[in-house]
C-alpha cells in the first residue's frame, strides 16, 4: 500500500493511543501535510516520528484523528475493506438479536458509525467527514445485504453532528431495500411491542441502550409511580405493567403521541392506563413537591445535560435538583432509578451528586443495583466515552 500523509502528534496523545485510546485532539496535533482532505485516511506518528497506525482525518472536529489501524501504510481501499470486515463481525455479534444497536462506532472499531435495527428496520448514522461518503455507505450497505431479517436500511443524518462537521445537512432517507422502502415498523422490547418511525423522534429513534434497564426497573417497582422525560414511555410501559398507577412526563408532545400509541399496543398488558403529562421536569416536580404528592416507585432518565466536559458543573446542578425532589417525593421504603447518559459525567460524580441530594433530602438511600448500557452497547475499558450510560436502582428510607 502506499504510504499515506503524515500527521505528529505530541507525545501525551502518542502515550494515550499506546494505552489503548482510538482519538487525537486538534491540541495534541504537531503537523499537517500540505493540502489534507477532510476525512482523508492519514498516517499517524509521534513527535519522534515513530509510526503509530493510520486514522480518519477531520479538519472541523475538536476530535482531528480517529484511529481505525496500526497500520500506517493504510489507505482508502484497505479502509472500505476493513469496513465490511467489521460490519460483518459487529453484526455476527449481535446475531439474533431483532431490536439493537448492530454498529456503536469505536467500541465496534468503526469511529463515526452507528446502525440500529428496529426489526426489519436497521437506521444508519455516517458522523464524521471521513465516513460521511459515499464510499463508506455503500460498503456498509454491501455488508448488510445477507443480513436475514433487514429489508430497509435507512440513513438519518444527526443536524447537530453533521453542522459540527461542517457537513452539508442531509434528508432521512432509504439507501437499501429489498421491495417497497420501509420508513416505520414496530419492535420488541421485553415482551412490549413499540412503535418505531424513521422520521421522527431523537438519534436514531429509540432508545434501545435502556432495554434491559427497562426490565429491572420493572422488577423493583410497585404501587404508584412517576416516570420523569420519559420520551416513548420506556420505562412508564414496562412500569404500567406491575405498578397500580403510572404518571409518565415529558416536555415534547410528539414523543408523547408516540408513547400514548405504544401504550393502546400494549394495553391487555398495562393494569391501568398511563396519564401523560406534557410539561418541564424540573417545574413539574417543584408543583408535585409542593402538592405533597407521594410515590412508591420514582424514575429519573432526563437526557444528557453534559454534552461537552466544560457543562458538566451545570449538568451536576440538574442532577441534584432533580433527584433531590424525588427523594423528597418517595414514600418509605420507595424505589428510585436514576439515570445520567452523559460520558462527561464519571459514575463515580454521578453516585457523588445523588449522595449529596440523600444527603439534603435527609433521607437514607441504599444501592441495590449500578447498572450500564445493555451488551449491544459495549464498554471498552481504554475508551471511557463508550462508559456512558450510568442507572442505579436504590431504596429510599
Amino acid at each position: 500500500m502506499k504510504q499515506q500523509p503524515f500527521v505528529a502528534i505530541s507525545r501525551r496523545a502518542a502515550d494515550r493511543l499506546r494505552a489503548g485510546h482510538v482519538w487525537v485532539y486538534s491540541s495534541d496535533v504537531q503537523s499537517l501535510p500540505d493540502q489534507l482532505a477532510p476525512g482523508a485516511i492519514v498516517a499517524v506518528a509521534d513527535n519522534r516520528g515513530i509510526p503509530l497506525g493510520a486514522a480518519i482525518y477531520s479538519a472541523a472536529s475538536q476530535i482531528t484523528l480517529r484511529m481505525v489501524s496500526s497500520d500506517p501504510a493504510l489507505d482508502r481501499t484497505g479502509y472500505l475493506a476493513l469496513v465490511r470486515e467489521r460490519v460483518q463481525a459487529s453484526v455476527a455479534r449481535r446475531e439474533g438479536q431483532a431490536a439493537c444497536r448492530l454498529i456503536f462506532s469505536e467500541a465496534d472499531e468503526l469511529p463515526g458509525i452507528v446502525l440500529d435495527r428496529y426489526n426489519d428496520l436497521a437506521v444508519l448514522q455516517l458522523l464524521t467527514q471521513g465516513t460521511a461518503q459515499s464510499d463508506v455507505r455503500d460498503a456498509v450497505v454491501e455488508a448488510l445485504r445477507s443480513v436475514e431479517g433487514i429489508n430497509t436500511i435507512v440513513e438519518r443524518p444527526d443536524p447537530r453532528v453533521r453542522e459540527l462537521e461542517q457537513l452539508a445537512p442531509a434528508p432521512a432517507e432509504a439507501i437499501f431495500s429489498k421491495g417497497e422502502p420501509k420508513l416505520a415498523t414496530e419492535f420488541d422490547l421485553n415482551g412490549l411491542v413499540y412503535h418505531y418511525d424513521a422520521n421522527s423522534g431523537q438519534k436514531t429513534g429509540a432508545f434501545l441502550d435502556q432495554r434491559l434497564n427497562y426490565a429491572a426497573a420493572a422488577s423493583y417497582a410497585r404501587g404508584r409511580a412517576l416516570d420523569v422525560c420519559t420520551y416513548q414511555g420506556g420505562f412508564a410501559l414496562h412500569l404500567a405493567r406491575v405498578c397500580d398507577e403510572v404518571t409518565a412526563v415529558d416536555q415534547s408532545r410528539a414523543a408523547l403521541e408516540v408513547a400514548d400509541r405504544n401504550a393502546e399496543r400494549n394495553a391487555s398488558q398495562l393494569k391501568r392506563p398511563v396519564d401523560w403529562v406534557e410539561g418541564d421536569a424540573f417545574a413539574l416536580l417543584r408543583e408535585y413537591d409542593a402538592n405533597n404528592e407521594r410515590f412508591d416507585t420514582i424514575v429519573l432518565d432526563p437526557p444528557a445535560f453534559a454534552k461537552t466536559r466544560r457543562a458538566a458543573e451545570g449538568a451536576m446542578r440538574g442532577y441534584k435538583e432533580l433527584n433531590l425532589r424525588a427523594l423528597r417525593m418517595l414514600k418509605p421504603g420507595g424505589i428510585l432509578v436514576t439515570c445520567s447518559c452523559s460520558h462527561h459525567v464519571p459514575l463515580e460524580d454521578f453516585i457523588a451528586t445523588v449522595t449529596a441530594a440523600s444527603a439534603d433530602a435527609k433521607r437514607r438511600v441504599r444501592l441495590l443495583e449500578t447498572r450500564a448500557a445493555a451488551p449491544d452497547h459495549p464498554e471498552v475499558l481504554t475508551l471511557p466515552e463508550t462508559r456512558y450510560l450510568k442507572c442505579l436502582i436504590t431504596r429510599v428510607d
